[in-house]
C-alpha cells in the first residue's frame, strides 16, 4: 500500500496536470465551434480540435514532464528562492495560449461581422480558477494535510515574545532602600541615571503590572470556554483565503473584458495583455520582497489607467471600488516608500 506522501504527491500532480489540460481543451473546443460557425465547415472544427490535442501532448512530453522530473527528483531548482519554475511554465504553456485564443476569437468575429460567442465567464471561472489552484498547490505542497496547525504557525507568523509568567517587579526606590541608599534623593528625582525611581517609578510599574495582568487574563479567558472554536486559526486555511484575495483584481479586469462593448472592441487587446502581465506575479515567491513593487508596477498602476479609460469610453463597465483600490494602493506605495524619505516628511514628531 502506498504511503501517505506518495498519495499526496500523486494527488498534487494529477490536479496540476488537470489544471494544465482542461482550460486548453475547453477554450480550444469553443474556438473550434466558433470557426465552424464562421466558416460553415466541420473540417475546420476537427482541425482545431486535433491541433489542441497535439499541442497538449507535445507540451506534456517535452516540457511539463521534464520540468516536473527536474523539480521533484534531481532537485535542480532546489536553490531557487525568489521565483517558482512550475507556475512560470504553467502561465506560459496554458494561460498564455488561452488568452491568445480568446483574443483571436474576438478578432475573428469582428472581421466576419458575426457575433457568436463572447466566452462569457470562461476566462474567469475556468482559466483563472485553474491558475489559482496551481498557485495553491505549489504553496501548500510543503505542508502536511493532516494534523494540528500548531506546528505550522512558525512558518507563517513572525516569532515574538510570549507572556508566560507574571511577577511583582520591585521599583528602583525600593531596591535603593533595601540596599541602604538615600531614599529622599530618589523621591526628589523622578529620573536618575536614565531610570524611573520614587513614586513615579512605583506608579509606572504598578500601572504596567495591572495592564499586563489584565491583558493576560483577558486573552486566557477569551480563548477558553464554549466559544473557543472561533479563535481557531489554521495557516493552511489562511493560505487558501490569501490566494483567492490575491487574484480578485485580475479576475475583475478579465471579467470586464467579457462584456459585450469591450470584447468586440480594440480595447480587448490591452485588457488581456495587462491581465497577463499581472498574472506573471505568480512566478515570484509569496514571501519575496519583490512582490510589493512588482504588484504596483504590473497591476495597480496599469489597471488604474485602463479602468479610467474604459469608464470614460464605455461607462461603468467596472465597479468604481476597484478604481479607488488601485488609487489607494499606488498612492500609499509611493508615499510610504519614496515621499517619507524626504526631509520634510522624515520627522517622527510631526504626526
Amino acid at each position: 500500500m502506498p504511503s501517505g506522501k506518495t498519495v499526496k504527491l500523486i494527488l498534487y500532480e494529477v490536479l496540476q496536470f488537470a489544471c494544465l489540460c482542461v482550460p486548453l481543451f475547453v477554450v480550444m473546443e469553443r474556438f473550434a465551434s466558433l470557426i465552424r460557425f464562421v466558416k460553415s465547415s466541420d473540417t475546420a472544427y476537427w482541425l482545431v480540435v486535433a491541433a489542441s490535442v497535439a499541442y497538449v501532448a507535445s507540451v506534456t512530453l517535452f516540457v511539463w514532464v521534464p520540468l516536473k522530473y527536474s523539480t521533484l527528483k534531481t532537485q535542480r531548482f532546489s536553490e531557487v528562492t525568489n521565483w517558482r519554475p512550475v507556475p512560470l511554465a504553467y502561465v506560459v504553456l496554458s494561460t498564455l495560449p488561452c488568452f491568445a485564443i480568446i483574443i483571436s476569437s474576438s478578432k475573428v468575429q469582428v472581421d466576419a461581422g458575426a457575433y457568436y460567442d463572447r466566452f462569457t465567464e470562461l476566462p474567469v471561472s475556468l482559466v483563472l480558477f485553474s491558475l489559482i489552484c496551481v498557485d495553491i498547490l505549489e504553496r501548500i505542497r510543503p505542508l502536511p494535510l493532516t494534523g494540528q496547525a500548531n506546528t505550522l504557525e512558525s512558518d507563517f507568523e513572525m516569532p515574538g515574545p510570549v507572556l508566560t509568567h507574571l511577577q511583582q517587579v520591585t521599583s528602583v526606590s525600593a531596591q535603593l532602600q533595601a540596599n541602604g541608599g538615600d531614599s529622599d534623593t530618589s523621591l526628589r528625582s523622578p529620573v536618575q541615571n536614565g531610570s524611573l525611581s520614587g513614586r513615579w517609578g512605583d506608579a509606572d510599574v504598578r500601572s504596567l503590572s495591572r495592564t499586563s495582568s489584565a491583558a493576560y487574563l483577558y486573552s486566557s479567558h477569551s480563548r477558553s470556554g464554549p466559544l473557543r472554536f472561533i479563535w481557531i486559526r489554521d495557516p493552511r486555511h489562511d493560505l487558501f483565503v490569501a490566494s483567492f484575495v490575491f487574484w480578485f483584481d485580475t479576475v475583475e479586469l478579465v471579467r470586464m473584458a467579457g462584456t459585450y462593448s469591450v470584447y468586440y472592441s480594440a480595447w480587448v487587446f490591452p485588457v488581456y495583455i495587462l491581465a497577463y502581465l499581472s498574472i506573471l506575479r505568480v512566478v515570484i515567491t509569496p514571501n519575496s520582497p519583490l512582490l510589493a513593487s512588482i504588484s504596483v508596477l504590473s497591476q495597480d498602476l496599469p489597471f488604474l489607467v485602463v479602468r479610467i479609460c474604459l469608464v470614460g469610453i464605455f461607462g461603468y463597465v467596472t465597479p468604481v471600488q476597484y478604481i479607488l483600490k488601485n488609487i489607494l494602493v499606488t498612492g500609499s506605495f509611493v508615499y510610504f516608500v519614496f515621499m517619507t524619505k524626504l526631509k520634510l516628511l522624515n520627522r517622527g514628531s510631526m504626526f
